[in-house]
């Protein structure tokens, strides 16, 4: 096939056959990496893929036969498939290196170690700081997530969802409420005295006018000027 110009009409159907008869190696080397949360199918197809790249770039006049060209061409398309897309959250591409960094090096000091290394031997043993470590490690959280249907307490009759907290409104009121009583000793009596009436009595502007002994209209001028005067002081 290789060896055919692109355009001859015989190429596609010996790239078929080339194709199908390095399947079981896709296949193999997908099962590889089964049982580390992916589907076998979905590690299957992404095999497939690399086993086409392999079929389509392999060059022969470089010395090297197909299946030492197909195997790491194969693996790296799976390895990309677990960096690129069974991250629960997505994360910077350098958090995603330095969790896999990470990983290996654990692995290679706990077996000359003999014990479980520690931030500092792995930021040692990487050649990168101590909070470049701590930040691998937070990041490699995102790879898995909890769902929120998972069965919580002793009796598994709860979902984690039902346990997360709303928005408490509350909060905010307090707050509003606190900043609130410096603004309004910042107007004066009669301004004080019209807000209360207005929005703690509910008085009509009518109402307020008749008690304080001013028109309507100046009463309804005195609360825009009033509220303007809360609003300046609150911001």
């Amino acid at each position: 096939m290789a060896a055919m110009p692109v355009g001859h009409p015989s190429r596609p159907r010996l790239r078929e056959r080339a194709i199908e008869a390095w399947l079981p190696l896709a296949r193999h080397l997908a099962t590889r990496y089964s049982g580390r949360g992916e589907p076998n199918d979905d590690l299957i197809q992404t095999a497939v893929i690399g086993l086409i790249k392999a079929v389509d770039k392999f060059d022969p006049s470089y010395g090297i036969d197909f299946a030492g060209y197909a195997i790491p061409t194969i693996i790296g398309e799976i390895k990309r498939h677990f960096r690129d897309r069974t991250w629960a959250i997505r994360v910077p591409r350098r958090l995603q290196e330095l969790r896999l960094a990470i990983t290996s090096a654990n692995a290679a000091l706990t077996h000359s170690l003999g014990r479980s290394p520690t931030v500092a031997d792995i930021a040692v043993h990487l050649g990168i700081t101590e909070e470049e470590v701590l930040e691998g490690l937070e990041g490699a959280r995102a790879y898995h997530a909890t769902s929120l249907s998972t069965p919580v307490g002793n009796d598994g009759s709860s979902e984690l969802g039902e346990t997360l907290g709303g928005e408490d409104e509350g909060y905010a009121l307090a707050e509003a409420r606190i900043a609130l009583g410096p603004a309004l000793a910042t107007l004066d009596e009669r301004e004080q005295r019209i807000l209360t009436l207005r929005f703690y009595g509910n008085l009509t502007q009518t109402e307020i006018a008749e008690q304080v002994g001013i028109s309507q209209m100046h009463v309804s001028r005195l609360i825009t000027r009033a509220l303007g005067k809360l609003r300046g002081q609150l911001s």
